[in-house]
């Protein structure tokens, strides 16, 4: 009797594996129906996948990828009729089925019984993602659009990830051309939007490593080492990016104002010394110069000489001339702190003739300033105080007026 239920046992088994086997054919075959009932082959394929007798078959993985590719063909096809398919239909089917096909392709490739390797389904799987290779670019392009930024990075990083298959290697599909290069700068783009600088950061060093708008890529990259904090690379990237792109004056600037904030002046003079001596008539460069000298050094004789050759290059720049006249400002201020602190009364007349000397002296770059840019606040402010302190009634009426307008 216990030899009869042992044997019953064994065909139960045997129908269980049948069954589910007969699963993966049946779900292919509804697949390729006309009106395909995709969520049912869906619930087929899943049981094989998860059955112990067939979830290491590599047509099961085979078919759950097949079946994504049917629906994805099916709404490309509605596409390519000028009818309107379902998008995120298409592109959910097509991003879904490159694991299934890359768990395929790894089981097509382990030896048989006799130690053997003979794929089934490789040929098939190359020949469907080699196809589609192209549509994940419109798929990237479609959730950028919709500012859906990790799907569309998710997307690009698909191509790129089919590009450098080992099943592709040496063919079309694995070519580095101008869509590779594309889809490398957007995966980087969209991994930017992301607030995860390291993951943007990866993307952005692997961006930079073609010419395909790679000054972006340099400064895109330079940002998130900033953000995070990494002064390290920054510094190495600003200078990299400085000698790829000479003309571009983003990173000799972005460079000095990092030797600014780490009180690195000294290097940030010679950086702009070598600067000035390639570009002799950059108003830019000399203004740059005489901010160093004024916040990073404290030297406000060598500020207020690189601020006046500035300004003598561009006479009309409204920041150049606020520069300029703050220099004066500031040691009128600071004359007049000093005047107060005098008991005796001919010396801090004296003092306070010395303050208002500087006042004037500066009154009229920020008047000009002002004409020049007159939503600037800060500019407003320090000629409420110039004419305040020249006893200049009318005008500091005028610009009180002005500032609460």
């Amino acid at each position: 009797m216990k030899r009869i239920l042992f044997t019953v046992a064994l065909c139960l088994v045997a129908s269980a594996s049948f069954g589910q086997k007969k699963a993966v054919k049946e779900a292919q075959s509804i697949a390729k129906e006309t009106n395909a009932n995709y969520d049912e082959a869906r619930t087929l394929i899943k049981g094989a996948m998860e059955n112990p007798e067939t979830k290491d078959m590599a047509e099961t993985w085979y078919a759950a990828g097949f079946i994504e590719d049917q629906q994805f063909s099916n709404e490309r096809t509605k596409q390519i009729l000028g009818q309107q398919p379902d998008e995120t239909v298409m592109y959910t089917a097509l991003f879904n089925e490159l694991p299934y096909f890359l768990k395929s392709y790894e089981l097509d490739q382990q030896p048989n019984e006799k130690g053997k390797i003979k794929p089934k389904f490789t040929k098939k799987i190359k020949d469907i993602l080699s196809s589609n290779h192209v549509y994940y670019i419109n798929g990237g392009a479609y959730y950028f659009d919709q500012r859906d930024y990790q799907k569309a990075y998710d997307f690009f990083q698909q191509y790129l990830q089919i590009a450098d298959l080992p099943m592709f290697e040496g063919e079309r599909t694995a070519e580095r051309d101008s869509n590779f290069m594309t889809v490398q700068f957007y995966a980087a783009v969209a991994a930017t939007q992301l607030n995860n600088s390291e993951l943007a950061i990866a993307a952005l060093e692997r961006a930079k490593t073609t010419d395909f708008r790679a000054n972006d890529v340099y400064q895109y990259l330079c940002y998130e080492y900033e953000q995070a904090k990494d002064t390290v690379n920054l510094e190495k990237t600003l200078k990299e990016g400085m000698q790829k792109f000479p003309e571009e004056k983003y990173y000799l600037l972005s460079l000095i104002n990092t030797y600014i904030y780490s009180n690195r002046n000294q290097e940030a003079i010679e950086y702009l010394n070598t600067a000035i001596a390639s570009e002799p008539n950059n108003a830019q460069l000399y203004d740059v110069m005489g901010r160093v000298y004024e916040t990073g050094l404290k030297d406000n004789a060598n500020a207020e000489k690189y601020f006046a050759k500035a300004l003598e290059m561009d006479p009309e720049n409204a920041d150049i001339l606020s520069n300029l006249g703050r220099i004066y400002y500031n040691q009128a201020v600071q004359k007049q702190a000093e005047a107060n602190g005098i008991s005796d009364q001919a010396k801090y007349q004296e003092e306070l003739a010395k303050a208002k000397e500087m006042f004037s002296k500066a009154l009229p770059y920020f008047e000009k300033a002002h004409q020049i840019n007159p939503e600037a606040r800060d500019v407003m402010t320090a000629l409420r105080g110039i004419y305040y302190n020249l006893n200049m009634g009318d005008k500091f009426e005028a610009i009180e007026a002005e500032m609460n307008m």
